[in-house]
């Protein structure tokens, strides 16, 4: 599948890459498309014990995932699945906080998802999205082609 280009951040995205064999990150033509993002710090993998710190976190894990991946960040967000071990109004607050922050000009469409449990053990929200990145998609074509 060469005409699919795949990414994985320093640090934990490169470390998960190897030791479960997926990546952080592809893009499809005019797409981004992530894997859930925790509320992982990127270099040491720790997840912070607080919780609103951890959905913080995670909203700054998909920003750096998506332009790591030469995207722009949150801006070209469409879609964006949440899935949440508390899906209390806490939780769904501190996300509400975050949607505000990063995406102040914009409402992309949502699915939130209350789950027993996620990848890996402590972790309490994951975040996936998908973002349109028609600019990034023509200035990698224009890059290959030169």
């Amino acid at each position: 599948m060469a005409h699919l280009q795949y990414h994985c951040y320093p640090g934990f995205g490169e470390a998960k890459r190897e030791e479960l064999w997926y990546s952080q990150a592809v893009r499809v033509g005019d797409y981004i498309e992530i894997a859930g993002q925790g509320g992982w710090d990127p270099e040491t993998s720790k997840i912070p014990l607080n919780p609103d710190e951890e959905i913080d976190q995670a909203f700054a894990n998909v920003d750096y995932n998506l332009k790591h991946a030469g995207g722009k960040g949150w801006a070209q967000v469409y879609k964006i699945r949440l899935y949440l071990i508390d899906i209390s109004e806490t939780s769904v607050g501190a996300a509400v906080r975050n949607f505000k922050k990063w995406l102040p000009n914009h409402r992309p469409i949502l699915t939130c998802i209350g789950v027993n449990q996620l990848g890996l053990p402590g972790m309490r929200v994951e975040i996936e999205v998908i973002a349109h990145d028609k600019e990034g998609a023509e200035a990698a074509a224009a890059k290959g082609a030169a």
